[in-house]
């Protein structure tokens, strides 16, 4: 028992040698590296940023990372951002809304005489074309020419046959219309505007010619190189009669664009309109002279 417990307090001793001496050695070795300081080599964050001189002691490479001072005065600042509205377009074919600046129109369409006037007319149709400038999107004026024709009804054509008849003249096959050609100058108010339609007033005033033809069948002969000389019936004017005089118009149109990108617009309007025909020298169809009031409803491209 005495040698086993001998041996065992040896190898305690042996033990506890060897973790001093292991302890020893590091301490040794910790003592005897040099130690690495990196605080004087680095610059600190309120030098970083405001001192555009680096120290002596700062390494090469320290030196170049360094930036110089940023300097946030007023004189250094960004101009102020610009304030952006609606386009503004320079050229000479647009005004400072985006608005087409020169206006044009082409259309078609039929013509209601209206009071009175529907005694000696019956209905008829028209064309018109146009052109003017736009002020800006809302207000224009359209310089405007319309040929607008009507017929004549039948209890007046029977009259003129007899009337043609008392002095002689043989009227049979007797046919007639009646047309008015102008020249306005309407102004156009839009009232109503979107992306794709917009409704508008117009009204205006010019000159007005209206003149009355009769006519006859009359058999003419024509030629041509594969069938010869040929008789060919169709009426030809014997009679009309003419008067000049002002007149106005006003009526509301709507327009519907053909893309939302395009500038040609469709539109139809109607307009009441009243000229002011006078008495003359006529002696046989009389109703020429009267004033004449119509509805002429346009259908047609504007751009």
């Amino acid at each position: 028992m005495s040698t086993e417990f001998t041996g065992r307090r040896m190898a305690r001793i042996m033990g506890l040698f060897v973790l001093a001496a292991g302890s020893l050695v590091a301490k040794a070795q910790s003592a005897s590296e040099p130690k690495l300081d990196l605080t004087p080599s680095l610059p600190s964050l309120n030098e970083y940023l405001h001192d555009t001189t680096p120290s002596a002691s700062y390494s090469s490479s320290v030196v170049a990372s360094v930036e110089p001072e940023m300097n946030f005065s007023s004189e250094m600042q960004p101009p102020p951002r610009r304030q952006y509205g609606r386009p503004r377009y320079n050229d000479r074919n647009h005004n400072p809304d985006g608005s087409n600046r020169y206006t044009f129109m082409v259309g078609g369409g039929f013509v209601s005489p209206v009071g009175s006037t529907s005694n000696y007319q019956t209905l008829g149709w028209k064309i018109a074309v146009g052109g003017g400038v736009n002020f800006n999107k809302y207000f224009g004026v359209l310089l405007q020419y319309d040929y607008d024709r009507m017929n004549i009804p039948s209890y007046i054509l029977r009259k003129m046959i007899s009337d043609y008849s008392a002095i002689g003249f043989d009227a049979t096959g007797l046919d007639g219309n009646t047309h008015l050609w102008s020249i306005t100058l309407n102004p156009i108010v839009t009232f109503m505007q979107n992306d794709s339609s917009s409704a508008y007033i117009t009204g205006g005033g010019g000159f007005y010619r209206k003149v009355t033809n009769f006519t006859l069948p009359q058999v003419g002969y024509y030629c041509d190189y594969f069938y010869g000389c040929y008789p060919v019936q169709s009426n030809q004017t014997f009679d009309h009669y003419s008067n000049n005089a002002g007149g106005v118009n006003i009526g509301l149109g709507f327009t519907h664009k053909l893309s939302h990108y395009s500038n040609q617009k469709l539109f139809a309007e109607a307009r009441y309109t009243w000229v002011d025909n006078q008495p003359n020298n006529n002696i046989y169809y009389t109703p020429n002279n009267y004033r004449t009031s119509y509805i002429p409803v346009t259908f047609g491209l504007r751009w």
